[in-house]
């Protein structure tokens, strides 16, 4: 193994990516764990909105309501547990890239970077549209091709720029929209408690199912739990931070699907699942409490989809920074602004966006799933080896289980990954492909600019000797955070 160092020092990296050489180092104020606990929360959910397809798909609210309770338990815990152990065992932005690339080199890490960034900017896509579908009910002009397309244009240039403002603000900000986003379910579940009758939970069509639906809105709606990942680098003492954040961010995202779900579903007669599409929570609102009640629920999913964006965009453009930083994107990705974000990655971010908005819901989603699940497929892979090849690697926190159990926890998410793979479409096999060359040919692009010399690279990249196979050991001679298993028996 390598030599025994200690925590990596941030400010050197800082300097090295500052927008010109001399001038003051940019303003990073690092991310506590409330404000990162809500970063994680809209990376994954923000939110009931968006999970209206999985009764439809579904057949009914029967499938739905088990999604939310199975799927949890065999795909979101898992990944959410691999990902508190290796994010605080790297405490690096970048995060998965990092990584792929300690287990697996850095073409395979590269090739992560790629899927998991075309992946990311694909769902961020989703919601300026998303936001439009919520608003077009009370505001019918947003349904009209003249008027949509400007205002995703406009809407999507205004959060990008409250992006560059600073980390910071966009974590306080998904705080409080966080809070902001779930007080309408709250009343709404109040309001509908007299409603409810428990057998309408149990409906089910067979003839309605569509597996393809229902699995990839199920997927889409608990997968993510990696992306804050990518900011490990801006989190105040991440190896303590992302554990606990985490897994706060589990309890919150499943109580904020099932408990709208379990009111709508079970307060509203006669409701066929062809009703249950984007939005239709709103109209759960007008049944339920009035105009009112839907008002504000559309006002939510504006946020939510405000704090949706926000919270992909960061991961985004940071991923792209760490990449940088580790050399293998040019040194314009980590140049930081004065509020000490990535504005070089932060535009090449929004570009993609507003070029993939043009897509349908349905389409992107199927995409960005298959794009995704390559990537957490090299995840788990990457956990599974760096268990066997660096067992003596810090990790402040480790999941209590030793490498036969690593193994095993990996099987039912790579099963069910496997499932949503199985499911895409011909046209999703051929746009997934295509991107997949295209990250092979820019590896080696990029390694022949740099040999050349045609584009300026940060010299002895952070963390070089690091992220490529030999990770250097830290040994901590007092308290070992690693005992402190969040998962300890008491």
């Amino acid at each position: 193994m390598g030599e025994v160092v200690g925590e990596p020092d941030r400010q050197s990296s800082s300097s090295s990516s500052s927008d010109a050489g001399g001038a003051a180092p940019p303003r990073r104020r690092p991310l506590g764990v409330l404000p990162l606990i809500a970063l994680i929360f809209y990376d994954v959910s923000g939110g009931p909105f968006g999970v209206e397809d999985s009764v439809r798909g579904g057949g009914g609210p029967l499938l739905s309501l088990l999604g939310f309770v199975l799927f949890p338990a065999i795909w979101s815990l898992p990944e959410a547990l691999i990902t508190a152990e290796l994010a605080s065992s790297f405490p690096e932005n970048g995060g998965y890239v990092l990584w792929i690339s300690s287990a697996f080199g850095p073409f395979w890490g590269f090739q992560e970077g790629v899927w998991k960034w075309v992946s990311g900017t694909m769902d961020n896509a989703l919601y300026p549209v998303l936001f439009l579908d919520y608003l077009r009910g009370s505001l019918p002009l947003f349904a009209l091709p003249a008027a949509r397309a400007p205002a995703l244009v406009a809407l999507t240039a205004a959060l990008t720029f409250l992006n560059y403002r600073g980390l910071h603000l966009v974590g306080l900000s998904a705080l409080a929209l966080t809070a902001f986003s779930l007080s309408p379910f709250v009343v709404l579940a109040l309001l509908a408690a007299p409603r409810l009758r428990p057998a309408r939970w149990l409906a089910f069509d067979p003839k309605a199912l569509d597996l393809r639906t229902y699995f990839n809105s199920m997927f889409w709606n608990l997968n993510y739990w990696d992306k804050a990942s990518t900011l490990a680098g801006e989190v105040d003492n991440p190896s303590r931070s992302f554990p606990r954040a985490v897994f706060g961010a589990v309890g919150l995202v499943v109580a904020s699907y099932l408990v709208p779900l379990m009111a709508g579903t079970g307060a509203m007669a006669g409701s066929s699942p062809e009703n249950w599409t984007d939005g239709y929570f709103a109209e759960v609102g007008m049944a339920i409490g009035g105009p009112w009640l839907r008002c504000w629920i559309q006002l939510a999913a504006a946020m939510s989809n405000m704090g949706l964006f926000e919270a992909e965009m960061s991961s985004d453009s940071f991923q792209l920074l760490g990449m940088s930083e580790m050399g293998m994107l040019p040194a314009v990705f980590a140049r930081r602004s004065k509020y000490g974000t990535p504005t070089f990655s932060i535009l090449c971010s929004a570009t993609g966006v507003i070029l993939l908005s043009c897509m349908s819901f349905q389409e992107i989603i199927e995409f960005l799933n298959f794009l995704y699940a390559l990537g957490m497929l090299l995840e788990f892979a990457a956990f599974v080896k760096l268990r066997i090849k660096k067992p003596d690697l810090h990790r402040p926190y480790k999941i209590p289980v030793g490498t036969v159990g690593a193994v095993l926890i990996c099987i039912p998410p790579t099963f069910l990954i496997l499932i949503v793979m199985s499911l895409a479409s011909i046209r999703t096999f051929i746009v997934s492909g295509s991107v997949m060359v295209f990250g092979a040919l820019l590896y080696f692009g990029i390694e022949y600019i740099k040999d050349k010399t045609w584009v300026s690279f940060i010299p002895n990249p952070v963390p070089s000797e690091n992220c490529f196979g030999s990770l250097p050991v830290q040994i901590q001679e007092t308290h070992d955070d690693a005992s402190a298993s969040l998962l300890r028996e008491p």
